[in-house]
């Protein structure tokens, strides 16, 4: 496993990480604790550093990565003030939700400590009533869908599946995760939520900000995509067993499946038991890095403790080959009532 790299502390700056790669002072620092929706922490064992990839590293390389580790790291792929560009466009849209903190702006995206962090949610957890038609404005708007064309992202993704054309799914989903809330992510692997077309998809997960390794972004189960396979196929056979219609099968709420569609939501004994004592792998993501990662590589993420109090913000989307079977209930932008 590469080591993650530390530079000495800096001045707090909510638009920087204060978060580097200095391989010419190489030094092993211990993974951050990460704490689980139960409140407690996963044991320290358990958790370890992702592989962070220069996008100048050959091709074959990061394609060997993506096939071997079923995730790569991109470092820079998308211009760091696109990315702000479009964090700025999300927190003055839901700035009426009153979650930024007075005196910062929706760049920084720096959570107002005075609230109550479990009624300030996003999607994929339970966001306020109030809060749900500027989630769907924002998903329609035409800076995320233009967001989602974005040439950097789209000619990466073509170089690293080596796809003449791709097909991005619309419904794209902005999360966001204040520090404290419950982390609106459990453990999962997407192929779940998108049963209705072939698991043939690569997903490109974009922290729209920093986001330290406490910070509420990804963690990865470690060489766990033949494990969801393994799961999904337990799921198939379940279902039809049980002769279950086609609606259901596809659906990731059916009765087989856990709270919100997920594995579990307990990243602290899931991984011992069900993950055969595999670790989660973290990273300290920046605006601009993208990670691709397998329609089976189970993930989830932990609570937001970010010292500075930024509010993780990122963005989940789906790509397919042109011409492949794609989920069609993902072909149009999110919306509260979709269902899916």
């Amino acid at each position: 496993m590469t080591a993650q790299v530390l530079p000495a502390p800096q001045t707090p700056d909510p638009l920087r990480s204060s978060l580097s790669y200095a391989p010419s002072t190489q030094q092993y620092h211990p993974a951050p604790l990460q704490r689980t929706n139960h409140g407690s922490h996963i044991d320290p064992e358990m958790v370890d550093w992702l592989t962070p990839t220069s996008k100048e590293t050959p091709l074959s390389e990061i394609r060997a990565r993506y096939s071997r580790d079923g995730y790569v790291w991109i470092k820079n792929v998308i211009p760091r003030s696109d990315v702000f560009d479009m964090r700025e466009q999300y927190f003055q849209t839901i700035s009426p939700a009153g979650l930024l903190s007075p005196g910062t702006g929706p760049r920084e995206g720096i959570f107002n400590s005075r609230l109550d962090p479990t009624v300030h949610q996003g999607v994929g957890a339970t966001p306020q009533d109030s809060a749900m038609s500027d989630l769907d404005k924002v998903h329609a708007s035409k800076e995320y869908q233009d967001f989602l064309e974005h040439p950097d992202l789209r000619d990466c993704v073509r170089k690293l599946t080596g796809w003449r054309r791709e097909a991005v799914l619309k419904r794209g989903l902005l999360r966001h995760n204040v520090p404290g809330s419950k982390c609106p992510s459990g453990i999962h692997y997407d192929q779940l939520f998108l049963r209705a077309g072939d698991p043939v998809f690569v997903t490109a997960w974009v922290p729209i900000g920093d986001c330290a390794a406490d910070g509420g972004g990804l963690m990865y189960l470690e060489n766990s995509c033949e494990l969801g396979e393994r799961i999904e196929k337990r799921f198939e056979d379940q279902q039809e067993k049980e002769n279950m219609s086609k609606e259901d099968r596809i659906s990731a709420y059916n009765r087989h499946m856990g709270e919100l569609g997920h594995l579990s939501h307990n990243a602290e004994t899931w991984a011992k038991d069900d993950g055969l004592g595999k670790r989660w792998l973290v990273g300290n993501y920046e605006a601009g890095d993208v990670v691709f990662h397998s329609p089976w590589m189970i993930h989830a993420s932990s609570r937001n403790e970010d010292r500075f109090g930024r509010i993780r913000l990122a963005s989940d989307l789906r790509f397919y080959e042109e011409g492949a079977k794609l989920d069609e209930r993902w072909t149009k932008p999110f919306w509260h009532g979709d269902g899916l």
